[in-house]
């Protein structure tokens, strides 16, 4: 995928479930994996011409573990003229070490979670943006049709009154694998999860599942997207142009 194609679906996202107002300050999470960069070049790259003003801040939550280096992230934000915080925590020895979770996904996330935005609401943003793209959101229906008995997705814009920050999720038209190729063609910084439950979780299986499906089914994948977008869901009821 070539940048111009990255703003484009992005902005698509922004503009039909009106992410973005005059005047936002947004927190970018950044993991170090290939969505979280991807979703930073397009913010960065969008302020450019998209016709309201708005501020970034790139925020990463360092969970603890040995050999996380972000330097070269710190590297691409300036390069991008997008201010980098890092916040050091001791997540990964609570989680692994103190608590000894056999399933550690959940309290993690809500660890991770509670940090970012507390981070980004010391840096005076109002809104903040999750790197969720096309294929988590077909995934995440599915898990919840398998797992939980019912049809839900999380919503494109979500509003957290604990914290009054909107939550945006900017890539939801792009692939993964068109992440995949856009970290390729513009050799982005990844940083290798260092989490020992990576890659052993429900959602691995489900996107396991999702591709037998699709081979088996060609179209799956589509149809499985066009249900959750069709407006059926409340959260997904487009707001802005169409």
């Amino acid at each position: 995928m070539q940048l111009q194609r990255l703003y484009s679906l992005t902005r698509k996202a922004l503009d039909e479930y009106s992410m973005i107002k005059e005047g936002d300050r947004i927190a970018i999470g950044i993991s170090g994996g290939k969505d979280s960069l991807a979703l930073l070049y397009a913010l960065a790259g969008l302020r450019r011409f998209y016709p309201v003003r708005y501020e970034l801040e790139a925020i990463t939550v360092n969970l603890g573990f040995d050999g996380f280096d972000t330097s070269k992230i710190a590297e691409l934000c300036k390069s991008l003229d997008v201010n980098y915080t890092e916040i050091k925590t001791d997540i990964a020895e609570v989680v692994f070490d103190v608590r000894k979770e056999s399933n550690p996904c959940s309290l993690c996330a809500k660890m991770r979670k509670g940090a970012f935005n507390e981070a980004a609401k010391k840096l005076g943003c109002n809104k903040s943006a999750y790197a969720h793209h096309r294929d988590d959101v077909i995934e995440t229906a599915l898990m919840s049709l398998i797992y939980e008995g019912h049809f839900y997705c999380f919503a494109p814009v979500t509003y957290l009154d604990r914290t009054d920050i909107t939550l945006i999720r900017p890539l939801i038209y792009i692939d993964e694998c068109d992440v995949v190729g856009f970290k390729n063609n513009y050799d982005l910084p990844i940083l290798k999860n260092p989490c020992p439950a990576d890659g052993k979780t429900k959602r691995e299986y489900i996107k396991d599942l999702v591709k037998k499906l699709e081979h088996e089914n060609p179209g799956f994948r589509d149809r499985m997207f066009n249900a959750v977008t069709n407006g059926i869901l409340p959260n997904w009821v487009k707001t802005g142009n169409t």
